[in-house]
């Protein structure tokens, strides 16, 4: 049987294991929020089961609202990480990249006529064109950080600035609006499923991402580039392919999003859409313990950083914190998560309880 000391020792080398894990200080993260809400309101955690307007059962509640609006952002952490990764450094322009690709699929939707009375292609065949404009503008931000060594937040401002101008201009800076109400379903809700579509959209991204980086050495890659650029080449990758690479997928993730936002109000606001959201992933990426500077990743912390930031902002606004105001609670908060989860706090955390596990034994 074991003595004391070595069930102590084991149950100390457990925690530990627990505590080291990276996905370990976003779900820490997420029971905090938790336990506060059941605390100060534990109607939060309430989900009702009511009708839309077209007579469909749907759920409603602060999780769901989380489940759905958590759910862009999920997809938007999966490309960011990738670029993060690859170029230590992050891409700003996502939010006006989404207002470009919510335009595009409009405009072929919508064809000449802003207002049309049935859709002037399919939405799949919409999609598609604004995959491929926004995997466009994702390797063009890819070719200035690559090939012209431009630092990636630098880079991405171009698009940043002028990303919005030129949504509105594809479609002659009118508002085109879809009456179909099939289209509303990537948005809100499929008929018979009362459960947000959004998720299911985010589900499938995980899924994709998840085999791709599974069957093929694209983290490998990412990583290695993200380390160590010369060392990679030396090695026989090509870091300026990886990088580009990376944007282009952030590119497929931002017309995915820009495909819920429009979806949901079957029109687009060019100047509010998807508004900050950048901040929001980039966030979700550092809240996930993922090295800013580039290098080692993992995806699930990144995601599960995405459902946080949209836990902390929902329970904001629960409490009815001001608009204007929310940035500020969220930054204070955020700070504390992303230094409390930083390698070096990491590292120093390890080395205290190395020392207090030396003093027991002696």
């Amino acid at each position: 049987m074991q003595t004391n000391e070595a069930k102590k020792s084991s149950a100390s080398s457990f925690f530990m294991k627990i505590v080291k894990n990276q996905c370990f200080i976003p779900l820490a993260t997420l029971l905090l929020l938790a336990v506060f809400n059941l605390i100060a309101d534990p109607s939060f955690f309430k989900i009702s089961l009511g009708y839309n307007s077209a007579g469909n059962p749907v759920l409603s509640g602060f999780l769901i609202t989380i489940l759905d609006s958590g759910s862009e952002l999920a997809i938007l952490a999966i490309g960011m990480t990738l670029v993060t990764a690859a170029t230590g450094g992050q891409d700003i322009s996502v939010g006006a990249a989404i207002a470009i690709s919510g335009s595009v699929l409009l405009r072929v939707l919508c064809g000449t006529n802003s207002r049309p009375e049935t859709l002037q292609a399919p939405i799949i065949v919409a999609f598609l064109v604004s995959c491929v404009v926004a995997m466009l503008f994702g390797a063009f931000n890819g070719v200035l950080v690559a090939y012209f060594k431009i630092q990636p937040m630098i880079a991405t401002l171009i698009l940043y600035t002028a990303g919005r101008s030129i949504a509105a201009w594809i479609n002659n800076n009118e508002l085109p609006v879809i009456s179909e109400p099939s289209f509303t379903y990537f948005g809100e809700f499929i008929p018979g499923i009362p459960i947000p579509t959004p998720f299911f959209i985010a589900v499938a991204c995980m899924i994709i991402i998840g085999i791709v980086l599974k069957v093929t050495n694209l983290k490998l890659f990412t990583q290695a580039v993200g380390i160590n650029e010369s060392s990679s080449r030396l090695n026989g990758l090509n870091p300026a392919f990886i990088k580009v690479l990376s944007f282009v997928i952030l590119g497929l993730c931002v017309a995915v999003v820009g495909l819920i936002k429009v979806s949901r109000i079957s029109t687009i606001n060019y100047s509010v859409i998807a508004k900050d959201i950048e901040m929001d992933a980039i966030l979700a990426v550092a809240l996930g313990g993922n090295a800013l500077s580039g290098g080692k990743f993992n995806m699930a912390a990144s995601i599960i950083g995405a459902y946080v930031i949209q836990f902390l902002t929902t329970t904001l606004y629960k409490f009815n914190v001001q608009s204007d105001a929310l940035p500020a609670y969220k930054a204070i908060v955020v700070i504390l998560l992303v230094v409390i989860s930083a390698p070096t706090v990491r590292e120093a955390f390890s080395s205290m309880t190395k020392k207090l596990k030396v003093k027991e034994v002696a």
